[in-house]
């Protein structure tokens, strides 16, 4: 683990009849609410979230895993699904006896987010959704051929295949790091070592399944606190994509940054989440408390 990160340590957990998993947690103050961050396509909950652990941690409990095939997620010779990832989230929550929590999505965590609501709404208080959308591909022709190029290259992987080389500049871009300095490279290397363990075919697997994702025909039915926070550069999730999700959401507030897919990376990203985040939980205890009033 590189110095200088407040990154914290992560650990195994066996899920039943699932696999094992693994997972960042932070306690947070005395009897903090629950943030659970889910990180999007070929990241690890590490990279994903580095910049957001310490100030989440001000004020949530945090939890953080690494999804299906990604990092030191689950592994399992069965087809990526979705659905399934969300299924893992829940059964992560239970067995910490985290839920319910706050669902935080970031790209392909955002379908894994809005699942975890609708299978297991006992788990979700609230959702923030963070360059993400109802769908990722607009339009049949592009989804349908971006599936087909996903699905094919799966089968041409070999299961639990590993991603063997991660380029330094690679792992830079993602961390959002200065150019090559000594500082950096311990920062580097641990990020590279991240990014080698994926499962490539999973990896791909989960590319198809995002490419045939959509929740448009019942999204609108959320019906707990949500914010978006929308990448307003954005080049992967189109900001018209994830602005069309926010108004299909009831009562979504929107928050839009100056920044494009990556914007996690940047110092200012983890404040920006915390006060989703609060903003959030303000309206779940402001729902409580009105519930108990007619109580």
């Amino acid at each position: 683990m590189p110095s200088g990160r407040r990154i914290p340590h992560g650990r195994r957990l066996v899920l039943r009849r699932r696999g094992t998993t693994f997972v960042r947690t932070v306690k947070g103050p005395p009897g903090a609410p629950t943030v659970v961050l889910l990180h999007g396509w070929a990241a690890t909950a590490g990279l994903n979230w580095h910049q957001a652990f310490e100030p989440l941690s001000r004020y949530f409990r945090v939890i953080a895993p690494d999804l299906h095939g990604h990092g030191r997620g689950v592994r399992s010779r069965r087809p990526f699904r979705l659905a399934d990832v969300a299924d893992d989230v829940a059964e992560t929550l239970d067995i910490l006896d985290a839920a319910p929590a706050i669902a935080v999505g970031y790209s392909m965590g955002g379908p894994v987010a809005q699942l975890l609501w609708r299978r297991h709404p006992e788990s979700v208080t609230g959702l923030v959704l963070t360059a993400t959308g109802a769908d990722f591909v607009r339009g049949n022709r592009e989804r349908y051929a971006l599936a087909a190029l996903a699905q094919i290259l799966a089968g041409t992987a070999r299961a639990t295949s590993p991603v063997r080389w991660i380029p330094a500049g690679v792992a830079r871009r993602v961390l959002g790091a200065r150019p090559p300095g000594a500082s950096d490279e311990p920062l580097i290397r641990w990020a590279r070592r991240e990014m080698s363990r994926h499962d490539l075919r999973v990896l791909l697997e989960a590319g198809h399944a995002l490419a045939t994702y959509s929740a448009k025909d019942w999204i609108h039915t959320i019906d707990v606190p949500t914010s978006v926070l929308v990448t307003g550069k954005d080049t992967a999730v189109s900001p018209t994509a994830q602005l069309r999700m926010a108004d299909l959401i009831p009562d979504a507030r929107i928050d839009v940054m100056d920044e494009g897919h990556i914007a996690c990376v940047r110092p200012e990203f983890g404040h920006r989440l915390a006060a989703a985040c609060l903003d959030v939980q303000q309206r779940v205890d402001a729902a409580l408390a009105r519930a108990l009033d007619k109580a």
